[in-house]
């Protein structure tokens, strides 16, 4: 796991192991579909990562593993995508019912219903407190100190102990453990509080034009993000780094914070303050490996208050912006772009193993003969 393939290509061709690229247009497109199939069974579900849903069956009849059965079934039917069901009076047992169903495939077909007290009890403790939604390596070194192995163990810790040793996110999780709900449902999605767009370029970097270059495309993409989720950005930071692999003395790894004259979603600012703060970064001899942007700061539009003597973005810069974002969604991404960006950089992500997009490329449909 993280161990670049260029380390290990000839092992994984010796053991006939197939490689591919990611290909984040075919992952969101399939996870799209994965979640509108389930989304039509249920009554309100939470999206909370590309692969994961949590939906509220609550007033539902019948048993809730068999329905766990069909939406397995189905969302195989429809996308062709293997999925596990986990069942929970809390968010973090549905969680641990899930990564449970999967390790026990066996016994339960993918589907794990841990809603009856007994059966409940029984898993927890048979899984690793390691293995629980929210406990980290490290928190979970600290757990085992205190003699906590197993998800049962901190189930029956003193929840009141623990919020004073640690804090009230890690109480909730022993409450919700026992099955109190302490987590809620969230239908709509909170606005990020930041922003970052990241990427490895393809080959080393030894140019300052090609590295800004890729620090003006990710800023360009960052506020797309900004405005999808209508908000705006006091302050950005921008970073270089070489390749880890590198010899010591090749190494150099650096970022600045660059503070915006007032909260804005405008491209064309973004971009000349991003660059600005590279100028101050970067240095001349080294081979980059990697650029980006994180934004922070972010203020929600109409949530935040003036400061009466800070200047604010434009009518104009907003429609232009709205202008730009309809454009690209109607022709394609990058179709109207700042010209500091070319539409096939040298220092794009290496992709040579990218399967083909069947679902969102008419040119690339799967061909059934």
């Amino acid at each position: 796991m993280g161990v670049p393939f260029f380390q290990v290509r000839d092992e994984l061709k010796r053991l006939n192991v197939k490689v591919f690229s990611s290909n984040y247009e075919l992952y969101a497109d399939m996870s799209a579909r994965m979640r509108a199939v389930i989304e039509s069974m249920v009554s309100r579900s939470e999206c909370y990562s590309i692969d994961e849903l949590f939906v509220d069956t609550s007033g539902m009849r019948g048993s809730l593993e068999d329905l766990g059965h069909q939406i397995k079934a189905r969302v195989y039917k429809c996308t062709g995508l293997p999925v596990g069901v986990g069942i929970g009076t809390t968010k973090t047992l549905a969680k641990l019912a899930s990564y449970s169903a999967k390790r026990w495939h066996k016994s339960t077909g993918g589907v794990l219903d841990l809603c009856d007290p007994d059966r409940r009890n029984r898993a927890l403790q048979h899984i690793d407190v390691g293995d629980v939604w929210g406990v980290g390596r490290r928190l979970n070194e600290k757990l085992n100190m205190l003699g906590i192995g197993k998800a049962w163990d901190l189930a029956q810790y003193d929840a009141w102990s623990i919020r004073k040793m640690f804090n009230v996110t890690l109480e909730k999780t022993v409450r919700e453990l026992r099955g109190i709900s302490c987590i809620d449902l969230e239908e709509v999605t909170a606005p990020k509080q930041v922003i970052c767009t990241s990427r490895m370029f393809g080959q080393r970097q030894y140019s300052f034009s090609d590295v800004a270059e890729s620090v003006a495309s990710y800023t360009a993409r960052a506020a797309e993000k900004l405005r999808a989720q209508q908000s705006l950005c006091l302050v950005m930071r921008v970073g270089i780094q070489t390749s880890m692999h590198c010899l010591p003395e090749d190494r150099y790894s650096n970022g600045a914070i660059v503070n915006l004259p007032y909260p804005t979603d405008d491209t064309r600012v973004l971009v000349q303050y991003a660059l600005y703060g590279l100028k101050h970064i970067y240095r001349e001899g080294y081979g980059y490996a990697k650029s980006e942007i994180l934004l922070m700061d972010l203020r929600q539009r109409g949530e935040y208050s003036m400061n009466l003597f800070q200047p604010e973005q434009s009518a104009s810069a907003d429609r232009l912006m709205s202008t730009m974002d309809s454009i690209n969604r109607k022709f394609g991404k990058g179709t109207l772009r700042p010209a500091r960006i070319t539409a096939a950089p040298g220092w794009s992500m290496r992709r040579q193993l990218m399967s083909q997009s069947y679902t969102t490329r008419l040119d690339q449909l799967w061909c059934v003969s």
